[in-house]
């Protein structure tokens, strides 16, 4: 064969190889693919519950530890301050959350009976979960199934055994085992929310949530999920882990980490639950949402073989930071500053300052700049299965602003001679300093090694400039109409968000505006209660929203109807016009005739939009007994107010269509004023059926009970199940009020044993108003045979 014959075969191969080199890259790029955090959510000691508050804990010079909390009685009942006392702890501080008592349960749909036995953890991850979404300006609705992955980290469920060590075990129904149980802290999230990506709760003990942030970042780069919620909580209630952890000598007497320092003598514990929204940058960068910072790369592992099980490896913690850097892409000597584990004991804390100087320090060749070291437990305590995510959210608000807060206070003294500072590259921030210009990239990393052995590494960067377009670029000048929707669960928390929005606007001004109405419109749940403003300026439209009253509707529409004249030049023009009002309209509107073009528009809006093609000419939206005429000329507000009014009456809208041209989503608009009642569990006081209460309701049926008498019973007993303190809103579902499938197992025995008939299972219909599931309850009761008495 000639070298003329060999050619086109050896072109062939060599484009193949190229190809398959391509290939192999792209799968590359696509596993290491940077991941982008997007919102926030936290409860911290101190009262902090906003990003902002916790970033001024961390430049200032204080901490947030405090002695135990009256509501705290099983921390209380073993404290004794002398450190040898079998069977007792001998702390008394730590840093405490306020109001784990308190919680939205009506927002969540749940009963007081559930929300009285559901972990205050559990109970403050669904609301951080909640304010991550918001933040990051997604939309939550249940019945979209969002692709959404929850990643949780968690340790223990103390809460529990106020219950678990009663002698009275009817205290315990099925609420107990759902309510404390760690399978459904993660689970619980995705179902309240309607998500449908994977959904894990990990312990690893103190690396839990970090290690959850490495499995959420697999799980978005597999594409098994398009956004991600990584959360960690801890509070502590049982006394039981205290005098473990006293007894092995781990905890600091004072209830302090003082990581790093001369006078480290064990760690402080403390309480948080936080959560973080992530999502692929890519996908967060085409959806305008708010970069905080950049997850580039996570590794995990384990000690193996060490000294013991809960002593830290520094080969295993070289070993996870490497592999960090590998999926990072990112060189050991540009990574700036760490946010270690540091717990503050005298041996942990040179094990690890010696693997970090391994890698990053000395092993890393020369550096621009010494590697800043930084540990937030000096601050608020050990967070333990929550420690990653607090320091992860620390990290990220670092890399945004640009700054590097001091490590520990100023009283906290001297650093440990026990570690060779002079030897390393590292130096531990002892104040808040501007991230050194001698870094080309701003990069970080943080650790967190669990006590039984699991360790992880994350890599972050900085995120990628995002500048909001100047006002003329994006229509909000004087003359260009904007639509802010504000909705709540009730008139009471509407006030409260119409006021909120307004101080925001006026914080932003006009240059803001088209940002804000798009956040308010497109990353805010449509809720019950309802104020639309149209408005071309932000004063009038802030003004407006603080004069704001919900008005009662009727029951929301569901028809509407878009009618379209013959006149052809009108409908060209009017497509113009919409075109030239909203862009985004226009993007998937591909039909050749103007009408079904005009509606295949509208119908992105307006989901079950009809065309109905009418003999007179011009176009109208119509919905009930309103009719809206749409011209060229002005159809900007026009459009807008139509759309105001079908949300204040309760249509389901999809805002999202209305996006601007290079118009980012708002992260700074505050979030949900989530109602603050109490949920406690204070003595034995289940609603558990016993004998006695199996007897009260045994005895004949009256033969002559009325639909009136039955139906009145019915509704007293769903209270009494549901433990509501007002009679329930007959409008509501069975859902809506609460209830769920052990509700209504409860109230059908109840009906059978009081009234003596068989009630089908489906008769307690969820989906149908209280009004007509009572009155299907009471007609079915009245027609039915009594039951005969068992021999």
């Amino acid at each position: 064969m000639s070298a003329q014959d060999l050619r086109p075969i050896v072109e062939q191969q060599l484009a193949l190889s190229r190809r398959l080199k391509a290939h192999i890259q792209q799968l590359e790029d696509k596993a290491s693919a940077p991941l982008a955090v997007v919102g926030l959510g936290l409860r911290l000691p101190g009262g902090i519950t906003t990003p902002e508050a916790y970033w001024d804990l961390l430049t200032s010079d204080r901490d947030v530890i405090s002695e135990i909390p009256d509501n705290r009685p099983g921390l209380r009942g073993v404290y004794d301050p002398r450190r040898e006392t079998p069977g007792k702890s001998y702390v008394n501080r730590a840093g405490f959350l306020a109001d784990v008592d308190r919680f939205d349960a009506r927002f969540f749909g749940m009963s007081k009976r559930e929300a009285e036995a559901l972990d205050p953890q559990q109970r403050l991850l669904l609301e951080t979960a909640w304010e991550a979404m918001e933040r990051a300006g997604i939309a939550v609705r249940r019945s979209d199934r969002l692709p959404v992955g929850v990643f949780v980290g968690i340790m223990a469920s103390e809460y529990g055994e106020r219950r678990s060590g009663q002698a009275d075990k009817t205290a315990i129904d099925p609420y107990f085992g759902t309510g404390g149980g760690h399978c459904f802290a993660a689970g619980r999230v995705s179902y309240a929310m309607g998500f449908s990506g994977p959904a894990l709760s990990v312990d690893t003990a103190c690396s839990s949530s970090l290690v959850a942030l490495h499995l959420a970042a697999q799980s978005l780069r597999r594409e098994e999920c398009r956004y991600a919620l990584v959360g960690g909580a801890n509070l502590l209630f049982s006394g039981d882990l205290m005098v473990s952890l006293c007894q092995s000598g781990a905890l600091a007497p004072d209830g302090r980490s003082k990581t790093f320092t001369a006078h480290a003598d064990g760690y402080g514990r403390g309480e948080g639950v936080a959560c973080l929204a992530l999502m692929r940058l890519a996908d967060a960068q085409a959806e305008g949402r708010p970069v905080l910072a950049v997850l580039r790369g996570t590794a995990t592992n384990h000690d193996g073989a060490s000294s013991g099980l809960t002593v830290p490896n520094g080969r295993a913690q070289r070993d996870v930071i490497a592999a960090a850097l590998q999926d990072a892409r990112v060189a050991p000597a540009e990574i700036g500053y760490v946010e270690a584990h540091g717990t503050g004991t005298s041996l942990g804390d040179p094990i690890e300052v010696n693997a970090l100087d391994a890698v990053l320090g000395n092993g890393a060749g020369p550096r621009p700049a010494r590697l800043a070291l930084g540990n937030v437990k000096s601050r608020i305590g050990h967070l333990e299965a929550a420690a990653g995510i607090a320091g992860v959210i620390k990290l990220v608000m670092c890399l945004h602003k640009g700054l590097i807060p001091a490590a520990l206070r100023q009283s906290d003294g001297a650093l440990s001679a026990a570690i060779p500072w002079a030897s390393t590259q590292i130096e531990v921030s002892r104040q808040t300093a501007p991230w050194p210009e001698a870094y080309a990239r701003r990069c970080a990393g943080i650790s967190a090694f669990g006590l039984s052995g699991t360790n992880a590494h994350a890599i972050f960067e900085a995120p990628p400039k995002q500048d909001l377009p100047a006002a003329a670029e994006i229509g909000a000048t004087e003359t260009g109409a904007e639509l802010v929707v504000v909705s709540a669960r009730d008139p009471a928390e509407l006030t409260q968000q119409a006021r909120q929005v307004a101080a925001r606007l006026r914080v932003l001004g006009q240059a803001g505006l088209a940002s804000l109405a798009h956040t308010t419109r497109s990353g805010r749940a449509l809720l019950a209660c309802r104020v639309a403003v149209v408005g071309h300026s932000a004063e009038a439209i802030a003004s407006a929203l603080e004069a704001a009253k919900h008005v009662p509707t009727e029951a929301a529409p569901t028809r509407f109807r878009l009618t379209v004249g013959p006149e052809t030049p009108a409908l060209v023009a009017l497509l113009g016009a919409l075109v030239a009002s909203f862009p985004a309209l226009a993007l998937h509107a591909d039909e050749a005739d103007p009408a079904a073009r005009l509606h295949q528009a509208l119908a992105r809006l307006i989901p079950r939009l009809r065309l109905h093609r009418g003999d007179a000419p011009g176009v109208s939206l119509q919905w009930g007994d309103t009719s809206v005429a749409l011209e060229a000329e002005g159809l900007r507000d026009q459009l807008l107010e139509a759309l105001a009014a079908l949300f204040q009456s309760g249509a389901d809208l999809r805002f999202d269509a209305l996006r601007p041209q290079g118009v980012l989503l708002d992260g700074g608009l505050g979030t949900y004023p989530f109602a603050a009642d109490r949920y406690w569990i204070d003595e034995p006081r289940f609603a558990t059926q016993t004998a006695t209460e199996a007897a009260r309701h045994a005895g004949d049926r009256p033969l002559d009970a009325g639909a009136d008498e039955i139906t009145d019973f019915v509704h007293a007993e769903l209270v009494s199940l549901l433990r509501a303190e007002d009679p329930l809103d007959l409008d509501d579902t069975f859902l809506a009020a609460g209830g769920d499938s052990f509700i209504a197992m409860l109230l059908k025995k109840a009906v059978e044993q009081k009234l003596q008939v068989e009630v089908p299972p489906e008769i307690v219909d969820a989906t149908i108003p209280l009004s007509e599931m009572f009155a299907r309850i009471s007609q079915h009761v009245r027609a039915a045979p009594v039951l005969e008495a068992a021999e």
